[in-house]
C-alpha cells in the first residue's frame, strides 16, 4: 500500500514538472521596439540581444524591412503596424491594401514569424473624425488581403487603444466602453469577435500613479505588498493596478457580450527617470514595476477575472527614444541602453535563473523617486494536520512577500528542508511549484506515518 501511494506521489511530481516546462516555454512576454531615435544600436546586435533574453515577441510601429528581415530564422514573434497616416489609403483602396500586405508581410513570411497586424495606433481616442471612420474599413481590407494569401488564421488584424475608451474602469467589475464611441467600437469589437483577432490595450499604472500619487497608490501599482483594494461590485480584492485595469477592459468586454475577444496588452512600462516636476519615475519604481510585471506573468496565475492564464504583453520599450517629444519620462522607458547594457535588471536574460527581484523602495513620498514603506509579513497559521495526502497550492491573487513568508513558515515545519531563504530573492514559478510539489509529498508521507 506505502509503495502505491509512493508511486502515486511521485506521478503527481513528475507531472507538475512536466507543466512547470510548459509554462516557461509560452512566448506571453513581448516588447516594444519603437526607433524615434538617433543612437540606435545596429539591428543584427539588437536581434542578438533580444536572442539572449526571455522575450519572445517584438511589437513594432511601422514594418521596418531590416528589422522584419534580421528577425527571419528566430522564432521570434512579430507585430508590425500599419501607420496611422496609411489608414485613408487601406481603407479607401483594396488593392493598395493588397499591395501593402504584399510588400510587407508576403515578402519576409513564414521566415520572418509575423504574428499580428496592427492599422492604426489609439485612433478611435484621437479625436480625428476624419480618420476614426475609416478604420474599420482599413482593417477589413487588410484582413482581406490575408485571406487571399490564405493566411487569415495564422496572422491577425488588430489596433490599438488607450485605457481612455472606457467610461468607467473602478471598480474593476463596473468597467465599461465609453458611449462616445459606441458605435464604432461595437464594429470594432464585431470584426474581433468574427476574425479571432485580439482586442490589444495601453494599460500604464504608472499615470494612474501620477494622478493619486500616495504612498498606497504607488504599492498598489508596483505589485508590491499592500492592503489590496476590494471590488465593491464582486467583492473580489485587488492586489494590483495592472490586473484591476486588465479586469476592467474584461468586464466592458462581458457587458457588452464580447467576452470571448481577447485581450493584449500592447504597451505597459515605467520610466525610470523624468523632468522634477514628474512624479513617479525612477530607477527603483521602474524596476519594481516591470520586475515584478515579468513574475506575475511567469506565476501564470491570471487576473481575478482570467485566471490561469496570462495575458500577452509587450513591455514598453526596448530602448530609450531620444526624439519623443513631451516630458522627460517619455524617452526614459528603455529595458536597455544603446551599448546593449540592461539599464535595470529585471531578470530577463536567458542565463539568469530566476528573475532579479526588483528593489521595494522605503517610505515613500510625492517625489521624483517615491517609495514604499516595508510591511512586516506574518506567517499564516497553519490548518490542523490533514488525515490525507492534500493539495497545497498557492490561493490567487497573494501577493508575493506573502507567498515568500508562507514558503518559509512551511519548509522550516518539515524538519528536513530548512528555510526557504535561500529561494530569495523570490523563487521562479520552477521553484515555487518544485517546492509545493516537495511540500505535498512530505505532508502525505507524513500523513501515513512514512516519515
Amino acid at each position: 500500500m506505502a509503495t502505491q501511494k509512493l508511486s502515486s506521489f511521485f506521478l503527481i511530481f513528475l507531472v507538475l514538472l512536466q507543466s512547470l516546462s510548459s509554462a516557461e516555454s509560452q512566448a506571453f512576454i513581448g516588447v516594444n521596439y519603437g526607433q524615434l531615435a538617433d543612437n540606435l544600436p545596429p539591428v543584427t546586435e539588437t536581434v542578438k540581444l533580444i536572442q539572449s533574453t526571455r522575450i519572445e515577441k517584438v511589437r513594432l510601429y511601422g514594418a521596418d524591412p531590416a528589422i522584419i528581415k534580421a528577425l527571419a530564422n528566430t522564432g521570434i514573434g512579430i507585430v508590425i503596424g500599419a501607420a496611422n497616416g496609411d489608414i485613408p489609403a487601406l481603407a479607401s483602396d483594396p488593392n493598395y491594401a493588397g499591395q501593402w500586405v504584399n510588400s510587407n508581410v508576403l515578402a519576409y513570411y513564414p521566415a520572418s514569424k509575423i504574428i499580428v497586424v496592427t492599422v492604426g495606433n489609439e485612433v478611435v481616442t484621437s479625436g480625428d473624425q476624419n480618420l476614426i471612420p475609416q478604420l474599420l474599413p482599413a482593417m477589413q481590407n487588410v484582413q482581406n488581403a490575408l485571406n487571399a494569401a490564405s493566411l487569415g488564421g495564422k496572422i491577425k488584424v488588430s489596433t490599438v487603444h488607450a485605457m481612455s475608451i472606457l467610461s468607467q474602469s473602478d471598480p474593476p467589475s463596473s468597467g465599461l466602453f465609453s458611449p462616445v464611441f459606441g458605435d464604432t467600437l461595437k464594429a470594432l469589437l464585431q470584426f474581433h469577435k468574427e476574425n479571432g483577432s485580439p482586442l490589444m490595450i495601453n494599460p500604464y499604472p504608472f499615470f494612474a500613479y501620477q494622478s493619486d500619487p500616495r504612498p498606497e497608490t504607488l504599492a498598489f501599482c508596483l505589485f508590491q505588498p499592500n492592503a489590496g483594494r476590494v471590488d465593491s461590485g464582486s467583492g473580489i480584492k485587488y492586489m494590483n493596478m495592472f490586473d484591476a485595469q486588465v479586469d476592467a477592459i474584461h468586464s466592458a468586454l462581458n457587458a457588452w457580450g464580447f467576452k470571448e475577444v481577447q485581450i493584449v496588452v500592447a504597451e505597459t512600462g515605467w520610466p525610470y527617470k523624468g523632468d522634477p516636476n514628474e512624479v513617479g519615475p525612477s530607477v527603483d519604481n521602474a524596476k519594481a514595476y516591470n520586475g515584478n510585471l515579468i513574475n506575475h506573468l511567469r506565476s501564470m496565475v491570471g487576473t481575478p477575472l482570467m485566471p490561469g492564464i496570462s495575458v500577452d504583453t509587450y513591455i514598453f520599450a526596448l530602448y530609450d527614444e531620444d526624439l519623443k517629444p513631451g516630458p522627460g519620462s517619455e524617452r526614459s522607458f528603455g529595458l536597455f541602453k544603446p551599448d546593449l547594457s540592461v539599464t535595470y535588471d529585471v531578470g530577463l536574460s536567458k542565463n539568469a535563473q530566476t528573475p532579479t527581484a526588483p528593489v521595494t523602495p522605503v517610505s515613500p513620498a510625492p517625489a521624483t523617486t517615491p517609495t514604499t514603506p516595508t510591511t512586516p509579513v506574518t506567517p499564516v497559521t497553519p490548518t490542523p494536520k490533514p488525515t490525507g495526502a492534500a493539495w497545497c497550492m498557492p490561493k490567487p491573487g497573494t501577493p508575493d512577500a506573502e507567498l515568500q513568508a508562507n514558503l518559509d513558515y512551511a519548509c522550516s515545519q518539515a524538519g528536513i528542508l530548512g528555510t526557504a531563504t535561500s529561494l530569495k530573492p523570490l523563487p521562479s514559478p520552477q521553484q515555487i511549484l518544485v517546492t509545493v510539489a516537495v511540500l505535498i509529498l512530505v505532508a502525505a508521507y507524513d500523513a501515513e506515518n512514512l516519515l
